[in-house]
């Protein structure tokens, strides 16, 4: 009798858990449909831009109801700011993954260049973004992302400038060297938009042949 109510006890208490702990599929669900419309909103900044895009024209092209949208972000600035801020933080993540790799300035170098060419062409539409529609970030997301992009940037500068102390660079002005391949990589996805079935590995190869072929020694 008494095993009876404790199995009893222990069944309830178990029907009663499922019903406050969601099930896996469904945090899946929010999850991946959370994934979709920063996909969503991120190809309409591009293409439209963050001020002429609003929350009902996100909603309309994921196919969902308007106030559905706001089940997911509280706004369409959430939305721009967990993009960047997303990309800021892989590279900045990356960065340090690079820093650490025991590789020298050029080998740091090529790590990357392969770094921005994987994540614009697995990221297409969210790099787009950083060319030009930050600037509509507002604080305190504004001052994180500046603060990830000039981290990013001085690092990537100090990288330079120890390739040239080693002599495994030429003597070039560190700040243009710096300028010349950050524009071309992150300018990148403006033509692998054009170009989606080019070989990555190609690309990288490719890339590094170009920008460090005319700064090594």
């Amino acid at each position: 009798m008494i095993r009876w109510e404790i199995a009893s006890i222990l069944l309830n208490l178990d029907r009663l858990s499922s019903l406050l702990i969601p099930q896996r599929s469904s945090i899946t669900m929010v999850r991946s449909r959370k994934e979709s419309i920063s996909a969503c909103a991120a190809r309409l900044f591009r293409k439209r831009g963050y001020q002429a895009t609003s929350m009902r024209d996100i909603a309309e092209a994921e196919s969902i109801k308007a106030a559905s949208i706001y089940n997911h972000f509280k706004s369409k600035q959430e939305i721009l700011s967990s993009l960047l801020l997303r990309m800021a933080r892989l590279f900045t993540q990356g960065m340090q993954t690079v820093k650490t790799s025991g590789a020298d300035p050029v080998g740091q170098l090529e790590q990357l260049i392969r770094l921005h060419v994987r994540l614009t062409i697995e990221h297409t539409d969210a790099i787009a973004l950083i060319a030009g529609e930050w600037i509509h970030l507002e604080e305190p997301h504004l001052q994180e992302y500046r603060r990830m992009r000039d981290s990013y940037e001085a690092e990537f500068k100090e990288i330079l400038n120890e390739g040239k102390q080693q002599g495994l660079l030429r003597d070039l002005a560190t700040d243009i060297a710096l300028f010349s391949m950050l524009s071309s990589l992150r300018w990148l996805y403006s033509w692998y938009s054009r170009n989606r079935d080019y070989p990555a590995e190609k690309l990288e190869e490719e890339m590094i042949a170009t920008l460090l072929g005319g700064i090594k020694a």
